[in-house]
């Protein structure tokens, strides 16, 4: 179980799968749409897949695969996933791991502004080098 743990948390976003698990893949693109880069185990594939997927199972996962861990916890299925989505949960879920950058750019643009703003009432020119 610890293994399956240390891998959990190695990355914001951790999904452990089967190379031929279609709901697997379809969580994947799913998690992907948002902008995230998810770490994929291939439980048929690793060396200790089998091992992965007892713990898995430990862990309650049932079916063993998908299994989803963001920042660091583990979130569930694939049903769990779905589930954030259509409540519009799991944006602001992978924003809080650090999988995604969400609304970065508007804050940006919001200092931007004022700094232009606090430009002008001073009377300070900007410059477009």
């Amino acid at each position: 179980m610890d293994m399956v743990m240390n891998l959990g948390a190695a990355s914001p976003v951790v999904i452990f799968t089967k190379s031929s698990c279609c709901i697997s893949h379809s969580i994947e693109t799913l998690i992907r749409s948002f902008g995230a880069n998810p770490t994929i185990y291939e439980l048929d594939r690793h060396s200790n897949g089998m091992k992965l997927e007892k713990a898995l199972m430990e862990l309650g996962c049932q079916p063993s695969v998908p299994a989803i861990f963001i920042g660091n916890e583990l979130v569930g299925g694939a049903n769990e996933i779905m589930s954030l989505n259509v409540r519009g949960k799991l944006k602001q879920l992978l924003i809080r791991a650090t999988a995604i950058w969400g609304n970065v750019f508007q804050f940006a643009k919001g200092i931007l502004l004022k700094y232009m703003g606090m430009c002008e009432t001073l009377g300070l020119e900007l410059v477009n080098q």
